[in-house]
Formats: structure tokens, C-alpha cells, sequence
């Protein structure tokens, strides 16, 4: 999986691009249908103290997900994001195999069907 990370109106160190791509790589382990991905890193204007925000979409196959999460770190965000995603892609798995299911199902009685 290719993962393309954008800092928005900052340069991003190394160490958080290698932990933004270590992370995301593990959601491989749940989906081998993911083609690519990009992160976007923001600093938003605030007062806030959890002004940065992590957005991630991964391309699927026939599909798009995405997470975004505003933090006081983005390796935080990046977490939490990641895990969203995790629980997007086990979901649209089930999906899939329901469909897959439902379609063997018709298939089998169309086949039962044309054995009188």
C-alpha cells in the first residue's frame, strides 16, 4: 500500500512521517483490498490547545474510507484515526461478505430450481 502524507503549511519531521506510515501499513494486516492512501496534517488557528488535525483516506477497492480527528498531537490523531478506520474496514468487509453470501444463495436455488 502507497500512503502519501500532505503537511498543510508546515514541513513534517521524519520521525512523524515514519510513524504516521508504520501505522497506517497495519491496517494491511485487515484488508488486502486497500490500494493506496493519503494523510493530511493541519495546524489549525485556535486557541485551542488540541489544534491539530489528522485526516486519513484510504482507496479500497470499489470503495473510499475516511477519518479525521483533531488532537493535541497528531500522533494521537493518527491513532485514533487509524483505529476508526480499522473498525471502517472490518464493517465493509462484512458487507462484502454478506453480499457475496446472498448472491451464492440466489445462485444455488437458480441451480435447484433448474434441476426440475
Amino acid at each position: 500500500m502507497k500512503i502519501t502524507v500532505h503537511a498543510i503549511h508546515f514541513s513534517a519531521d521524519k520521525k512523524l512521517i515514519d510513524f504516521i506510515e508504520k501505522k497506517t501499513n497495519k491496517l494491511e494486516q485487515f484488508s488486502d483490498s486497500i490500494t493506496s492512501g493519503d494523510v493530511f496534517l493541519r495546524l489549525e488557528n485556535t486557541g485551542e490547545e488540541a489544534n491539530k488535525i489528522t485526516e486519513i483516506r484510504l482507496l479500497i477497492k470499489g470503495n473510499q474510507l475516511f477519518a479525521s480527528h483533531q488532537c493535541k498531537s497528531f500522533e494521537e490523531g493518527t491513532d485514533l484515526a487509524v483505529e476508526s478506520l480499522r473498525k471502517q474496514i472490518q464493517k465493509h468487509k462484512q458487507k462484502q461478505n454478506a453480499i457475496t453470501d446472498a448472491a451464492r444463495k440466489v445462485e444455488t436455488e437458480a441451480l435447484e430450481g433448474d434441476e426440475y
